[in-house]
């Protein structure tokens, strides 16, 4: 979703007479005050990296974390550090610009890795296990994409200049009937990946309007990896008051399932039947609105630590030893 987007949600919240925080806490029963864990570690002053939709912590590479930009970017991915900075090869730096000054630089900005053989509609979500990267092309505002799919990228080293998917897999979802669908249901900004099985959680809207965000998520699997068809994803669990997810990531234990959105997170503990990941109890961090902004990219430093970006491009991390509020299901 766009920036102009939620400053209009935004906008009819507080016309509303309730902040985001406090909408949320409405629906589900949290108290609006912060969690004080949250701290803000750096920002991405690139100029091409200028809204970041998804991150994801490198498992083989130290202080590596690879974003992505919505739609509108050409397809590429970037490399950045603990504080937001991207990586550029040393001996590229007398070519490339980086940073703040990277847009009045007479060099060109840093371009990022490009990957070859790929298209960007709308990537939303991306998610890492072992050495691969899963880059999803899944957003879909007004429900009517016929050409859904994720990216399946061998993890490129950090200063590579492109690269090139394994494979494409085109997705469906096996309820939604027409195009647009008449329930606009049917959006997604959430991956994730367990065991090399992925998930999809979807985002919905009501009356088929794109500024019209409804409560509830679907979560969906996806049991088959063809490439010269599409795959038909498996409706596995939902949710019908979590606020719309902006982002997923499994924790590097397997343990907990970290669901953002604009003004919180859930964490939903492994289900028993390794299936029903949202008919667990979750427990709920109300995020500062008025300092998270417009959270869109959630990843697990460790398993006790969150890495939370937004649109603006700001880094932070949760750390979740602390107790927080939390409540019933």
């Amino acid at each position: 979703m766009t920036l102009w987007t939620c400053r209009l949600v935004i906008v009819v919240f507080f016309l509303l007479g309730a902040s985001p925080i406090e909408v949320v806490a409405q629906s589900s029963g949290l108290g609006t005050s912060p969690d004080p864990s949250l701290e803000r570690v750096g920002r991405v002053a690139h100029a091409p990296v200028d809204e970041i939709s998804g991150i994801v912590r490198s498992r083989w590479q130290e202080n590596v974390w690879w974003v992505h930009n919505d739609s509108g970017d050409t397809p590429r991915i970037f490399a950045i550090d603990s504080t937001g900075s991207v990586h550029v090869a040393p001996w590229h730096a007398g070519e490339y610009a980086a940073g703040a000054g990277a847009d009045s630089s007479e060099t060109p900005p840093w371009p990022g890795v490009q990957l070859g053989a790929a298209a960007h509609i709308d990537y939303e979500d991306i998610a890492v296990e072992d050495s691969v990267l899963y880059l999803g092309d899944i957003g879909n505002n007004g429900n009517a994409r016929r050409d859904l799919g994720i990216y399946v990228i061998r993890e490129p080293f950090y200063h590579d200049r492109r690269t090139r998917p394994v494979k494409h897999l085109p997705l469906r979802y096996p309820d939604q009937e027409t195009f647009p669908a008449q329930e606009w249901h049917f959006d997604a900004e959430s991956l994730f990946v367990d065991d090399g099985t992925l998930y999809v959680l979807t985002k919905h809207r009501e009356g088929q309007q794109i500024n019209s965000p409804e409560e509830g998520t679907k979560l969906y699997r996806l049991d088959t990896e063809h490439t010269h068809r599409v795959n038909t994803l498996t409706l596995v669990d939902r949710h019908d008051t979590i606020p719309p997810p902006t982002a997923a990531a499994l924790s590097p234990n397997g343990e907990r399932l970290a669901v953002l959105g604009y003004a919180s997170v859930w964490l939903f503990p492994r289900p028993e039947d390794e299936t029903h990941w949202l008919s667990t109890k979750p427990r709920r961090i109300a995020l500062p609105a008025d300092q998270s902004q417009q959270a869109e990219a959630v990843t697990w430093d460790d398993p006790h630590t969150l890495r939370i970006t937004n649109e603006q491009r700001d880094v932070w991390t949760l750390s979740l030893k602390t107790k927080a509020r939390v409540s019933g299901r």
